[in-house]
């Protein structure tokens, strides 16, 4: 919203929300306050705040203004009932669009932001439709592409925007108005318009599709430190193909965030409802090589720390499920910290941008433990070399550019010894670490 606010200033951009502390956030004077850190954001919501982006609580009168509404609600994995671990719990999405019904006295173009599961939009429409007073509603669907850490420039300079809609006349006008607004800033031939049910799809299996790759690379990580191959120059002679290409094959410790495993398990779930029982098994394997990814990283450092962690100081460099964000959503952090709780080891967190609340409720969440117990063995701390004060050994965890400056001498000194390294992002220069004298473990290797 922020993005189109910048580049459309002819039009009003209100950002609603019920939630008031977030929105107070939102208008918060001083920028860093924002909820989200996203590079380049503070400085674009400070430009249009106020001119023609505003954020606001009062969601019915932001409704009754809007020509075009989009729901951008949160569409978590179920964790009850019917399709719980793998299907997408629409109740946010219904609230929406129940108070959308209620509110709208004109008609309206609305379109889904969030990920959906296919054939959401038919829910909407007989929620919509069916409100007696006679207001028209266009559904469209219209699916985030965005990686987090590089949003803006993504949106800015999108290799496609997806447009779904009906092909009737109303449902092609609804698709032209809102592909008008991309068509500020994106040629023409960037903007594909499908029927609903496609666009929907589409953006399930694009993360499906990205996410395998990542495990696939990772299943052959493993591979590597079995035969003393080198994953990045596996990755980089596969990658010269053309048919492949190098994006997406880079090994680590697993991949986070929001949408990958949600979508995926999304994916899983229709396939099984309709039956598709191969094509359930084969997407789930992604995750499940994903989760195995997580585990043998923890469970090699309990190994090398001598199969034996209890007690032992552990540094976390990162907690982000990547740099540049402050999303935390299915990190890997989260699951190496807690294989290693259950071993009783202590662990101390250093991340530029993750608070130390949002980390104890990443682990409350998992239910493996009492919250008294996560604030037990769970410290966090603002500065890194803090972090490693007498630990036995530092894991890095998120990619962040300012681990790969730091002072390693300094940090071998204050270490106990055998100082470990575990680099579960083959982020800092193993050689180099080794020449100070640390033992290092660089996933993939």
């Amino acid at each position: 919203m922020t993005v189109i606010a910048s580049q459309c200033p002819e039009i009003t951009v209100n950002v609603a929300d019920i939630n008031p502390e977030r929105i107070a956030l939102w208008n918060h004077e001083d920028l860093d306050q924002l909820p989200v850190y996203e590079p380049g954001l503070a400085e674009l919501v400070g430009q249009q705040r106020g001119k023609n982006l505003f954020f606001t609580t009062d969601v019915e009168r932001a409704i009754q203004e809007a020509d075009i509404i989009f729901i951008s609600v949160n569409t978590p994995t179920k964790t009850y009932g019917k399709g719980k671990g793998q299907a997408a719990d629409l109740k946010y999405i219904e609230l929406s669009a129940r108070t959308i019904a209620k509110v709208a006295t004109t008609d309206k173009i609305v379109v889904e932001k969030s990920t959906l599961p296919v054939r959401t939009a038919q829910a909407l429409k007989n929620i919509l439709e069916n409100t007696g007073n006679g207001v028209k509603f266009e559904i469209l669907s219209n699916p985030e592409f965005l990686a987090e850490g590089t949003a803006i420039d993504d949106l800015l300079n999108a290799d496609r925007v997806l447009i779904g809609g009906d092909n009737t006349p109303s449902g092609k006008a609804a698709k032209e108005a809102l592909s008008s607004i991309y068509e500020h800033w994106l040629p023409k031939e960037r903007i594909l318009q499908t029927n609903v049910w496609s666009s929907e799809l589409s953006k399930l299996v694009a993360n499906a599709f990205l996410a395998q790759r990542v495990s696939s690379i990772n299943a052959i990580s493993a591979l590597c430190e079995k035969t003393d191959a080198n994953i990045d120059e596996v990755a980089k002679a596969i990658g010269l193909d053309s048919r492949i290409g190098p994006k997406f094959l880079k090994s680590s410790v697993g991949f986070g965030g929001s949408c990958f495993q949600k979508d995926i398990l999304n994916l899983v779930y229709i396939a099984r409802s309709y039956g598709l029982t191969e094509v359930a098994d084969y997407w789930e394997q992604v995750i499940i090589m994903n989760d195995h990814q997580k585990r043998r990283f923890a469970d090699h450092m309990i190994s090398s720390l001598y199969n034996t962690v209890s007690g032992k100081k552990i540094a976390f460099y990162g907690w982000a499920f990547k740099k540049d964000t402050n999303d935390t959503r299915e990190s890997a952090a989260i699951y190496v910290a807690d294989a290693l709780i259950e071993e009783r080891a202590e662990i101390t967190v250093y991340d530029p941008k993750v608070s130390r609340a949002q980390m104890l409720s990443d682990l409350n969440y998992l239910g493996t433990r009492s919250p008294e117990e996560n604030e037990r063995y769970l410290t966090v701390v603002n500065n890194p070399y803090e972090a490693t004060d007498k630990a036995h050994a530092i894991a890095v965890l998120t990619e962040w550019d300012e681990f790969k400056s730091y002072d390693y001498a300094r940090i071998f000194d204050q270490m106990l010894k055998p100082a470990f390294i575990f680099d579960g992002r083959r982020l800092l220069d193993k050689t180099a670490l080794k020449e100070q004298g640390f033992k290092v473990y660089t996933i993939g290797e």
